[in-house]
C-alpha cells in the first residue's frame, strides 16, 4: 500500500516526539534512585516501517520523475527530427520550383521558335499558291489560245509570204514549243513543291498542325487537279508503287494502303511514315499471336494480320524492290525495352533463285552484320524446302520459321516467339528470334519489324 509523502513525514515526526531515547521517568521520590526506561518494541517497528516506507516513496518519485524525462528527451528528438525533414521538404520543394520555373521559360523559348516558324510556313506556303495560282492561269491562257488555233482564228495575218498551210503549220510548231517549254517549267515546279511539301510535311510534324495539315492536303488536291492537262492524270489516277511515293503525295499518318508496283497486281501493306519518308514493313513479331513455323507457299504469298504480326510475302517483296535501289531496315529490342536498328542495302532476287538475297553493301548501324553477305546471295529456306548451305541439316527445321539461313546460326527473326522466359535448355532457346550480334545467339528477341524503303530516303534521313 502506498502511502503519500506528506503523511509519512507527519508520522515520523510525531513518532519521534513521543518517545526518546532513553526515557527517564520521574515517580514518587523514594530516595536516589533512578529506572531506565526504553521505547517500547511496537514503536520502533512503526518507526522503521515508516521510513522504508518513506524511502520507496522516494524511490517511486525517482523513476516516475526519470520516465518522464526520457519521454521528453525522446519527443525532442522526434520534433528536432520532423523540423530536419521539413527543411529538406521546403529546400527540395524550392529546388523543383526553381526547376520548373527554368522548363516554363524553355517551354516558352519553344513555343515561340514554333511560332515564327508558323509564321514562315504560312508566309511560304502563300507564295507557293500565288506561283500556283499564276501557272493556272497562263495555261488557260494557252489552252485558248490552242482552241483559237484549232479553229482557224487570226489565220488572216499569215496570207502575205506563205500560205494557209504553211502559217497554220508554222503556228503549230511554235506553239507545241512554248507548250513544250511550259510543261517543263512546270515539272521543274512540280519538283520544286515536292521538296517543299517535304519540308511542309516535317514542320507540320513538330508543330502537330493537324487541321492547317488536312486544309493543306485539300489545296494540293485542287492545285494538282489544275496545274496541267499533261499531269492531272498522273496525279488522279496512278496508283502508287510504295509508301514513299504514298509520303511524297502527302500522306503522313502511317497505316494501311493499296500500292500497285510495276507490273503487279495491287494488294494491301503497312505503311510506315516517318520525318524522312514512307517505309513498307514486311515483318513484324511483337506478341507470339501469330504461328511463324510455316510451309514455304505461306512465305511466299504472305500470312498474319497486317495491324499486328505479319510476313508480307517474299514474291511481294520482289514486286516491290525489283523497281529500284532499296534499303533493308531492321529494328528489334530486347525484355528491357532497349532498341537497335541496322540498315542494309540489299537486292531480293525472283522465284527462280529461291527469292536468294543480296547484301549490296555495307550495314548502316552500331551493330556487325548478320545476314550472310556473300555475292551470289543466300536463297530463303523453309522446313519443307531445304535451300540452305548446310548439306547435312535442315536449318529451318532444326530452328523453326523460314529465314535467309547460311549456317544456321547467324541470325532467324521468324523463329518461335517465347512470351513466358526462355526455356532453360539451350537447344530450345536457339529456336527463338535472334540476332547473334545483338544479345547473342541464345537472348529471344521481344519485339521485331523489318521495312524496306527507295535508296533515296537515306539521303534525306
Amino acid at each position: 500500500m502506498k502511502v503519500p509523502l506528506a503523511n509519512l513525514l507527519c508520522i515520523t515526526v510525531l513518532a519521534s516526539s513521543g518517545m526518546s531515547f532513553p526515557l527517564e521517568r520521574r515517580g514518587a521520590a523514594t530516595g536516589k534512585e533512578k529506572r531506565v526506561q526504553y521505547a517500547a518494541w511496537d514503536d520502533v517497528n512503526v518507526l522503521a516501517h515508516g521510513l522504508l516506507q518513506l524511502g520507496q516513496g522516494l524511490k517511486e518519485h525517482v523513476d516516475k520523475t526519470k520516465g518522464q524525462v526520457r519521454d521528453i528527451t525522446i519527443k525532442m528528438k522526434v520534433f528536432n527530427f520532423t523540423i530536419s525533414e521539413l527543411g529538406k521538404l521546403t529546400q527540395r520543394l524550392q529546388e523543383d520550383s526553381e526547376a520548373l520555373k527554368a522548363k516554363a521559360q524553355s517551354l516558352e523559348e519553344r513555343e515561340n521558335v514554333v511560332l515564327n516558324m508558323s509564321m514562315d510556313l504560312r508566309e511560304e506556303t502563300e507564295e507557293l499558291l500565288k506561283d500556283r495560282k499564276k501557272d493556272h492561269e497562263r495555261m488557260n491562257k494557252l489552252e485558248e489560245k490552242v482552241d483559237g488555233l484549232m479553229q482557224g482564228e487570226g489565220l488572216e495575218a499569215a496570207n502575205g509570204n506563205y500560205s494557209d498551210a504553211r502559217t497554220i503549220q508554222w503556228m503549230l510548231e511554235a506553239q507545241n514549243k512554248r507548250i513544250d517549254d511550259l510543261v517543263e517549267r512546270i515539272k521543274q515546279q512540280q519538283e520544286k513543291l515536292d521538296k517543299q511539301n517535304v519540308r511542309i510535311r516535317t514542320l507540320q510534324n513538330q508543330i502537330h498542325m493537324n487541321s492547317e495539315r488536312s486544309s493543306l492536303k485539300r489545296e494540293d488536291d485542287v492545285i494538282c487537279r489544275h496545274v496541267n492537262i499533261f499531269v492531272v492524270f498522273w496525279c488522279l489516277s496512278a496508283m502508287a508503287s510504295d509508301c514513299h511515293e504514298l509520303f511524297l503525295r502527302g500522306e503522313t499518318t502511317s497505316g494501311l494502303f493499296t500500292i500497285q508496283p510495276t507490273d503487279s497486281e495491287p494488294f494491301e501493306v503497312f505503311c510506315e511514315m516517318t520525318p524522312e519518308g514512307g517505309w513498307i514493313v514486311i515483318q513484324r513479331r511483337q506478341d507470339g499471336s501469330v504461328d511463324f513455323d510455316q510451309l514455304w507457299q505461306a512465305y511466299q504469298t504472305g500470312f498474319g494480320n497486317l495491324n499486328g504480326e505479319f510476313w508480307l510475302g517474299l514474291e511481294k517483296i520482289h514486286s516491290v524492290s525489283k523497281g529500284g535501289n532499296y534499303i533493308l531496315k531492321v529494328q528489334f529490342s530486347d525484355w528491357r525495352d532497349e532498341v537497335q536498328t541496322i540498315n542494309y542495302p540489299f537486292r531480293l532476287n525472283g522465284k527462280e533463285s529461291n527469292y536468294s538475297l543480296r547484301i549490296l553493301g555495307s550495314p548502316a548501324g552500331n551493330l556487325e552484320s548478320s545476314l550472310s553477305t556473300e555475292i551470289s546471295g543466300v536463297p530463303f529456306s523453309t522446313r519443307d524446302k531445304d535451300n540452305d548451305q548446310k548439306n547435312d541439316l535442315n536449318c529451318a527445321k532444326q530452328l523453326s520459321g523460314g529465314w535467309w539461313f547460311s549456317n544456321c546460326g547467324r541470325s532467324n527473326l521468324n523463329g518461335r516467339y517465347f512470351v513466358t522466359p526462355a526455356p532453360k535448355q539451350r537447344h530450345q532457346r536457339k529456336q527463338g528470334v535472334f540476332w547473334k550480334t545483338w544479345r547473342g545467339r541464345y537472348y529471344p528477341l521481344k519485339t521485331t519489324t523489318m521495312m524496306i524503303a527507295p535508296a533515296e530516303i537515306k539521303n534525306k534521313s
